[in-house]
């Protein structure tokens, strides 16, 4: 719309002599309640012409419909000047750009980004919460990919610490050589039955100890387990032959247990970090902190950073005992991962009650001089519940990711059979229709909230063929390319352009337009939501289309081949759209 903008400043120059620069103007999108396309904001342009918002609007109104081909009329609603266009504009954006191969494809723009997701801890089988993490992290990485950038996916295993070895050491005190193997388990479910285990045991010896009349926290320190747990991780971190084979042993029972949720949920990776690689760079981080005057030591040996100059609190960056902490680990990382990409671009997914933890980690590399810190990006996002409340994975609550999946499949075969809707299909297709159907659901609910949102997932919602849902998005292009194969469609069909369109057409030709625009937002705010919410409206507009247009029997050859190019593009943008969030479209459904 640049051109409206060009004619705008001219239009403030020729009525009232003044030169104002195109990015001072503000031009919209007009809302649906009003008529128009394009919406000028001219409460600012009132002191340049002395007159009302809606003198000035109409003046520059009148001026733009006499000065610029493509407008066809205006209207003004007290300072918001409301521009129509021409049908025969919208024909010719149809024709030369939104129906062309390259149309909603951006080059690569010379931009390198990382973007680190999922993060798990292998003590325990991913959750729900786990499950918007990796959605959003791979949806933003595609999202940038489309936009030109070069991405690398990132994941950093939290594969060392404390919660690790009270996995450990609750399987060699009550795990009997239990494997996968023997239990029938996945890996990740086999640690994480310890994990609760350790928990219980040690809640356990906790009340022991206060009815012996120790205090809560005289208690929690005390208890054997914990102590022993301790030990294990200060034994690892000397090597420790024993501890390394077993905790190498567990950790692969998680690997194979994580990959197959990976593969179902559809998410992948380029890159694996683990932070029993990183925290070694971390202390030497560390150590170049304490020469340079970022850290000092505390008279126990501990290691800190005052932040309180910058509005923040003191900071434990090496425990007395020399064992790192999260931010040990976290600054070996992000410097390894500088190091092996020089990326433009970090980016952490990770959720919103890590907010402060990221903000100090970003300013400690900045005070360390690390020149790229100010690329580092913490795509904090809010936590997801369920009717039944909050989980707590150290008490065996948590929704497990692989029963929330096998879940949505039964859920959507359910809502699948009872609309018929696959009732001639071979069994094999069936069941991918299942996952499609009963993915994309998750997927689409989950990722149509902004991320920054706290969310209610409910997964008879989520499976809904009517209203704002994959579901319902899916079975919009399934029903797309129905009518493009009866009509015999093909993309490199040559027709005879139309001279007019219905307003519902012309609806559909503006909503495809913004398709770039929305890519472009999406990517510079990093929200998938953006996506979503467009191809939502613009299934919805399709069906609207659909429904008041016959297709395959318009009135002229000219105008069937019209709505089927349309049809086409439709689908086309659809597809591209929810690949984006990760979603499969089906052929049929």
């Amino acid at each position: 719309m640049d051109f409206i903008l060009e004619a705008a400043v001219r239009a403030v120059k020729t009525l009232f002599a003044t030169d104002i620069a195109a990015e001072n103007l503000s031009l919209q999108q007009t809302r649906k309640e009003f008529e128009g396309d394009v919406t000028l904001v001219v409460f600012p342009l009132t002191k340049f012409s002395k007159k009302s918002p809606e003198q000035t609007g109409t003046a520059i109104g009148e001026f733009l419909v006499n000065e610029v081909e493509a407008i066809e009329s205006f209207n003004v609603i007290k300072g918001f000047l409301n521009l129509s266009l021409k049908n025969s504009y919208w024909l010719a954006i149809f024709y030369q750009q939104i129906n062309q191969p390259n149309f909603g494809t951006f080059p690569a723009n010379g931009k390198k980004v990382m973007v680190e997701y999922s993060s798990p801890n292998t003590n325990k089988p991913l959750h729900l919460g786990h499950v918007r993490n990796n959605l959003l992290g791979y949806s933003v990485a595609e999202i940038l990919k489309a936009n030109g950038y070069e991405v690398i996916k990132a994941n950093l295993v939290n594969d060392r610490g404390i919660h690790i070895c009270k996995s450990m050491l609750a399987w060699e005190k009550f795990g009997n050589g239990e494997t996968p193997e023997t239990s029938g388990l996945k890996g990740d479910h086999l640690v994480g039955k310890y994990y609760v285990i350790f928990d219980k045991e040690y809640k356990k010896q906790i009340e022991e100890l206060k009815n012996q009349g120790e205090t809560e926290d005289e208690a929690k320190k005390n208890a054997s387990l914990i102590r022993e747990a301790q030990e294990m991780l200060q034994q690892w971190e000397q090597g420790n032959p024993q501890v390394i084979a077993l905790w190498k042993e567990m950790n692969g029972w998680v690997y194979a247990g994580f990959e197959e949720t990976y593969k179902k949920l559809g998410v992948d990776f380029d890159q694996y970090y683990y932070e029993s690689n990183t925290y070694l760079s971390g202390k030497d981080i560390v150590e170049e902190g304490l020469e340079k005057g970022v850290f000092f030591k505390k008279p126990d040996g501990s290691v800190w950073i005052d932040l309180t100059a910058d509005g923040l609190d003191e900071k434990l960056v090496l425990r007395a005992d020399g064992t790192s902490v999260y931010m040990t680990q976290d600054l070996g990382t992000a410097q390894l991962k500088y190091d092996e990409y020089q990326t433009d671009k970090a980016i952490n997914v990770v959720g919103n009650e890590q907010d402060y933890h990221f903000k100090v980690l970003y300013l400690i590399l900045k005070k360390l001089g690390r020149s790229w810190a100010g690329g580092l990006y913490h795509l904090s996002y809010g936590m997801v519940d369920l009717p039944s409340g909050k989980m707590k994975s150290r008490e065996g609550t948590v929704v497990d990711a692989d029963d929330l999946i096998a879940e949505m499949e039964a859920t959507a075969k359910e809502q699948t059979d009872i609309l018929g809707k696959a009732a001639d299909f071979p069994e094999a297709e069936k069941q991918e229709l299942y996952h499609a159907i009963g993915m994309g659901a998750l997927k689409y609910f989950l990722l149509k909230v902004e991320p920054k949102k706290r969310l209610l997932f409910d997964p008879n919602e989520s499976v809904d063929f009517q209203g704002n849902t994959g579901p319902f998005i899916q079975y919009t292009y399934a029903r797309i390319r129905s009518v493009l194969t009866k009509g015999g469609f093909k993309t490199d069909t040559v027709f005879m352009p139309v001279k007019t369109v219905s307003p519902v057409e012309k609806d559909l030709i503006v909503q495809l337009e913004q398709y770039p625009t929305v890519l472009t937002e999406a990517a510079n705010t990093y929200s998938p939501a953006v996506v979503a919410n467009y191809v939502y409206e613009l299934a919805k507009l399709y069906n609207k289309f659909y429904h008041e247009e016959s297709i395959l029997k318009a009135e002229e050859e000219a105008v069937k081949q019209f709505r089927l190019a349309l049809s086409g593009v439709s689908a086309k943008i659809i597809s591209a759209a929810m690949l984006l969030l990760g979603i499969k479209v089906p052929e049929r459904m």
